[in-house]
């Protein structure tokens, strides 16, 4: 790349891998989060794949803007995870965090020699494995969830007597509102009964699980199971349907990643399955498999320059302490 060239674009770094013939194969036929061509960049025994993106978009300030609005995040997520799931099938990938941006090729180098001592552990201990992610929900659509029943019965309790069938309006919500309380504590109570199971389940097959923090807001409604762990589409729930039809909704109690020898992804599903079936209100989704995303360091942070300390003219008077 010409000085030019690397004036106008920085590096987009998307995973680390062995530099094999395969992986340069790999990359030749992937499109970036740019549109742009993915390529290695080599040092040694460790490589890295990258993307040239245009300087403007993706330096600092107007990076951090983007990712604040939801349809970039999405778009920017698609186009990691297609270059991240398009070397997969290599065997050992290590992905970077989503938007992992150097200025130049140089310091991608620099970071791959710095951290050789890193890398080249993590990818022996990930060949041969995938990621599954498991989340685990209270389901305020499932029929037999009590916050919903016991709250449509506001008006008239189910059993009341007379004097409670004559309770004022406004005693008759508070009732209302304090059984549909007791009604989400106990689906609360359901869905993390489950996810305990469910770990302990996981665990008798995965060689490592990483419990990341439950969403919460938008991040939380637009997973469904369709987008989990940014932008990886595909899912099941625990009733054996796509996610994509049931409908968003429910706090999310648990929300794991575990790492799964590629020979028994199959069985893994099947099992967390079992173990989440005829729970009433509560809601799994099982997404996989991955790259093991959670299982990759996260990269160096890019250091900022050091200011550049301006030239004193010449010509300049210069006072001496006395």
């Amino acid at each position: 790349m010409t000085e030019s060239a690397q004036r106008q674009h920085m590096v987009y770094a998307y995973a680390v891998l062995r530099p094999t013939p395969e992986a340069a194969r790999a990359v030749a036929v992937l499109r970036g989060v740019a549109d742009e061509q993915v390529g290695l960049v080599e040092t040694g025994d460790l490589a890295a794949a990258v993307g040239p993106v245009p300087a403007e978009e993706f330096e600092e300030r107007a990076l951090k803007a983007g990712l604040e609005e939801l349809p970039r995040l999405e778009a920017l997520a698609r186009g990691h995870h297609g270059v991240v799931a398009g070397l997969a099938p290599l065997g050992a990938v290590l992905p970077l965090r989503l938007a992992t941006v150097y200025r130049n090729e140089d310091r991608v180098r620099r970071v791959l020699q710095e951290r050789r001592d890193q890398f080249l552990p993590l990818l022996e201990r990930l060949a041969g494995h995938v990621e599954w992610g498991v989340k685990v929900y209270t389901d305020p659509t499932d029929p037999t969830n009590l916050t919903d029943s016991l709250a449509s019965d506001a008006a008239v309790p189910a059993g009341a007597t007379g004097g409670e069938r004559a309770l004022s309006p406004g005693r008759a919500y508070l009732a209302a509102r304090r059984r549909s309380r007791r009604g989400a504590e106990e689906a609360w109570q359901t869905a993390a009964r489950t996810a305990a199971r469910i770990a302990e389940e996981a665990g008798g097959l995965a060689v490592g699980r990483v419990a990341h923090r439950p969403q919460r807001g938008e991040l939380a409604q637009a997973a469904g199971g369709e987008t989990a762990g940014g932008g990886k589409p595909g899912g099941e729930s625990a009733r054996g349907r796509k996610p994509g039809g049931a409908k968003p909704g429910g706090e999310n109690i648990a929300n794991d990643a575990y790492l799964v020898p590629a020979d028994r992804a199959e069985e893994f599903r099947s099992r967390v399955l079992a173990a989440a079936e005829g729970q009433p209100g509560v809601r799994v989704e099982v997404t996989g498999p991955w790259a093991p995303y959670s299982f990759a360091l996260p990269p160096e942070p890019e250091p900022e320059p050091e200011p550049e300390p301006e030239p004193e003219p010449e010509s300049a008077a210069r006072t001496e302490p006395v």
